[in-house]
């Protein structure tokens, strides 16, 4: 960092007998200073840390992300070398433009920071414990942390999520297939101060339109023929007080879009053969990959359902859109898919990387772990090379040099059919062991084996 460069001496006056830890970075995230106390925590020293990315020395840091937003954070939990820290992040900002970030670590003498650290991590293991509670009572696995990123263009949807997950307001999420809708649904609602409440996904193109009105708004004993003895309640009546997700509302019938409508206006359903309108209190969060403007030009969207549901929208950028990201999401997906499946694969060859970053990716981030996952099976070695890759990610058109881009469905049916090819490889032709191997069941491998022709 330039404006930082012969700081040195001024930083070790500054911070060079401080008891905390500092470290300081420049626009790129390399580390340009750290005091001896951070270098004796961290069993490092200058020549090995500085001019170093603050990732490669510090681990689950934030630094780099702190640049790239320009937000402060403040009180950040931090896991060091089998120790939870309390962080302190701040940008640096030269005439208006950010040259860097300090971070700050506190702790006081071992002792002390060692009994407050074993309290920190008893409280740690009890809120991961309730944490998987409720996430069970109310339908979520996800949180915004799970969006990994780097790209200032998502850091910004997420910054934005955070601002109005808190308030009531009905939010559209667009986006194409795969980018991760949901997630961002989920996010917001457990950022909200229904948390605690009921979170409740309604696809409305997996659901025929004929039963659409009945699952939503539930029926009373009696409504029609076959209906269960005692009713149904509808999954706006099991969200009441948390979160309905609406996802892939373009494909609502224009009948069930009218209902819809009430529940927005009035906050009021009611259900098949109810004597009368029942009150709710539920959050809407919709999601679509259509374009629903163009959808009201033809009369497939009603325009008063448009406006209810679009008071807030939210575009998720394509992955394509944001190549820095496909790095750091590939890393994590390799450690995710590797530790479920038993298997010892620790990187990506070079080569992989290019390919992944040059490849257009059309079913955005669900197709870049479906990739990896089907990679992870077909690997020999510690590292994935280009001959692991799925076929379609070595296709290239005859002119230009583009890899072709193909439908998602036939995509993951591909990457599907090789995954199970390698795994009867691996299992020797012994189907039990392979449907161990691909945590699946006897009778799915055995339609999948019918399905790809491959007995």
């Amino acid at each position: 960092m330039k404006h930082l460069e012969g700081m040195e001496h001024i930083c070790n006056i500054l911070f060079g007998s401080l008891h905390h830890c500092v470290v300081i970075v420049d626009e790129q995230g390399i580390i340009t200073f750290m005091n001896e106390r951070y270098y004796e925590f961290l069993g490092t020293s200058a020549s090995r840390a500085v001019g170093r990315h603050v990732t490669e020395v510090i681990e689950n840091t934030r630094m780099h992300l702190v640049v790239a937003s320009g937000e402060a954070e403040k009180a950040n939990m931090q896991y060091i070398r089998g120790n939870y820290m309390i962080a302190d992040r701040v940008p640096l900002y030269n005439n208006g433009y950010i040259i860097g970030a300090l971070g700050l670590v506190m702790f006081r003498d071992r002792k002390e920071w060692a009994e407050m650290n074993q309290h920190i991590k008893t409280l740690m293991l009890e809120l991961e414990s309730y944490q998987k509670k409720v996430e069970q009572l109310n339908g979520t696995s996800y949180s915004l942390h799970d969006a990994l990123s780097v790209s200032p263009e998502m850091e910004e949807v997420k910054r934005n999520v955070r601002k109005v997950a808190s308030s009531d307001v009905s939010v559209l999420l667009r986006g194409e297939t795969g980018t991760g809708k949901e997630l961002f649904a989920q996010g917001l609602h457990k950022l909200s101060e229904r948390s605690m409440k009921p979170f409740v996904k309604v696809n409305c193109a997996a659901i025929p339109g004929d039963l659409l009105e009945s699952e939503l708004f539930g029926y009373e004993e009696g409504a029609f023929t076959g209906a269960k003895k005692g009713g149904k309640p509808g999954k706006f009546q099991l969200a009441d007080q948390g979160t309905i997700f609406l996802d892939e509302i373009g494909d609502m019938p224009l009948n069930t879009q009218v209902k819809i409508l009430r529940v927005l206006q009035e906050g009021e359903i009611e259900p098949l053969g109810a004597q009368g309108p029942r009150q709710l209190d539920v959050r809407v969060v919709a999601a679509t990959n259509q374009p629903l403007e163009q959808l009201m030009e033809t009369q497939q969207f009603r325009e008063d359902l448009y406006y209810r549901i679009n008071v807030i929208s939210f575009t998720i950028p394509a992955l394509r859109n944001r190549p820095e990201d496909i790095p750091l999401l590939s890393k994590f997906m390799l450690q995710k898919v590797t530790k479920r499946l038993g298997k010892r694969i620790t990187a990506f060859d070079q080569q992989v990387l290019d390919r992944f970053l040059n490849y257009s990716w059309p079913g955005n981030v669900r197709e870049l772990e479906n990739t990896i996952e089907a990679s992870v099976h077909l690997a020999e070695g510690e590292t994935i090379q280009l001959s692991d890759l799925p076929e379609r990610m070595a296709d290239k058109r005859a002119a230009g040099g583009e890899w072709e881009t193909k439908p998602l469905k036939q995509v993951l049916a591909e990457a599907e059919k090789q995954a199970i090819v390698q795994a009867l490889k691996e299992a020797n032709g012994e189907k039990r062991e392979a449907c161990a191997l691909l945590g699946i069941g006897k009778s799915s491998l055995y339609n999948k084996i019918m399905k790809y022709g491959l007995d």
